[in-house]
């Protein structure tokens, strides 16, 4: 899920709620959302830092447009330091700048007329929302200094939500057995080859999520997952009967695997539990 903020007057106390955030970061528990870049720019005050490439999941049409003014001369295409911004259902002329109606774009002011546009169509009618967001965070982070110090746009994007880019070997590597399992059991080693030969990457996210509560890990890797009271690697646990679905305990990153008799009953009890049951099979 990507999350955006909309032009409608915003409740202060919805937006504290963006509270959220700065807990998540503080106690390293990933949130299973994504904002888009901008957001995470404004958490760290790198208001006048906005690109042309954050307009591109934001307004894909008007960052075509933009892209073009960059790329091509711009003398006669009677541009202005102004926009046409609709307030209400009624068009009024907006300046980019002062006595923008009259200042003419050209090859020499191009850059600083993008970069007030981009600004404008990002912080175009929530930047009140944008401040209550921001004011969330940093009354429980405090310092923004440490913050900025600390993270970039990516890094900050990354701490908060995780990545979505599975590494097999660091899984494999910080997995744990219990209940009789070990790395070199048959339903184990059938598993892994599940997971690493016959799954595509949406349904390894799946059986994150499945077990997990999530499908980001987090920027350090699978050694650093966390559970309900604190670091908690992956685990598969020997449980029930072979006829069993699998079951998953969030709160502890377990998968409960039963004993199956062979690689295609794992498979497809494995795929049902993650394709079908959804909350089914979780503790």
């Amino acid at each position: 899920m990507t999350l955006y903020l909309t032009s409608k007057k915003p409740k202060r106390s919805i937006f504290k709620c963006f509270v959220f955030l700065a807990v998540a970061l503080i106690n390293q528990y990933l949130v299973d959302a994504f904002l888009v870049r901008p957001l995470y720019k404004a958490l760290l005050r790198e208001h006048q830092t906005f690109t042309l490439a954050d307009l591109e999941s934001l307004d894909p049409e008007f960052y075509q447009s933009l892209l073009w003014i960059k790329e091509n001369n711009v003398e006669n295409q009677d541009l202005y330091f102004y926009v046409n911004e609709d307030q209400c259902g009624k068009i009024i002329e907006k300046e980019l700048k002062p006595d923008g109606k009259n200042c003419q774009v050209t090859e020499r002011n191009k850059r600083e007329f993008l970069d007030l546009i981009i600004k404008w169509r990002i912080e175009r009618g929530v930047q009140e929302q944008i401040d209550c967001f921001v004011r969330g965070f940093y009354e429980i982070i405090g310092d923004n200094k440490l913050i900025s110090s600390m993270f970039d746009a990516r890094e900050l994007e990354l701490a908060l939500c995780g990545t979505m880019e599975i590494d097999l070997n660091d899984w494999r590597a910080n997995t744990e057995y219990r209940g009789g399992y070990h790395s070199q059991h048959h339903v184990i080693e059938w598993f892994w080859f599940c997971v690493e030969k016959r799954f595509d990457n949406e349904q390894r996210l799946k059986l994150l999520q499945f077990v997990t509560g999530t499908s980001s890990i987090p920027y350090e890797g699978f050694s650093a997952l966390r559970g309900s009271n604190g670091p908690r690697r992956f685990c598969i646990e020997r449980w029930g009967v072979a006829g069993a679905l699998p079951r998953a305990h969030t709160c502890f990153n377990r998968l409960d695997l039963p004993s199956y008799t062979s690689y295609d009953i794992l498979y497809n009890k494995l795929l049902l539990a993650i394709e079908e049951t959804n909350t089914f099979g979780i503790q």
